[in-house]
């Protein structure tokens, strides 16, 4: 795949992996400065985060992609599958539900809604909450069961 290019790319199981970091920076990223401008009532700031909001809402889409184009190709044991990949499906698609409605919303009320703009950080911080939970999933199926690379052998069963 990228083995060349990339040589610690070639254990990965699909490209998933590379990608899901952007919207995780990105939006989090988005989320501080909406705040900070809101309460330093800081416009240009306000513009940055909208920036930053479009760019993750952007890089959620593709990595959804991927990880749906990945996910029939992960060596997992059924149980990890069951316990935490489709949770972890769950809470990212809302996540690429809610940013790009969040995205869709500031477009339209450049750079920050006014009205409604106490809902709108409400939401950004709710974003961050399934950003953060979902993350916690993929992370465990990484780290302690090997779903994203080939290193050890599978499968490797779901413990709690």
């Amino acid at each position: 795949m990228l083995g060349g290019l990339l040589p610690g790319a070639q254990h990965l199981q699909n490209l998933h992996p590379l990608v899901v970091h952007f919207p995780i920076a990105f939006l989090y990223g988005a989320a501080l400065l909406y705040f900070l401008a809101w309460i330093a009532g800081r416009e240009a700031w306000a513009w940055t985060a909208l920036w930053m909001l479009a760019l993750g809402a952007l890089s959620a889409v593709a990595a959804v992609g991927s990880g749906i184009y990945g996910a029939g190709g992960v060596m997992v044991a059924r149980s990890v599958k069951t316990n935490l990949l489709v949770n972890h499906k769950l809470i990212m698609f809302g996540v690429l539900a809610l940013s790009v409605a969040l995205c869709a919303w500031a477009v339209g009320a450049r750079p920050m809604p006014a009205r409604g703009r106490l809902i709108f950080l409400a939401l950004l911080a709710i974003l961050i909450g399934g950003i953060t939970v979902g993350a916690d999933f993929g992370g465990r199926m990484v780290y302690d069961y090997n779903a994203g690379g080939n290193a050890c052998g599978q499968p490797i069963e779901f413990t709690h």
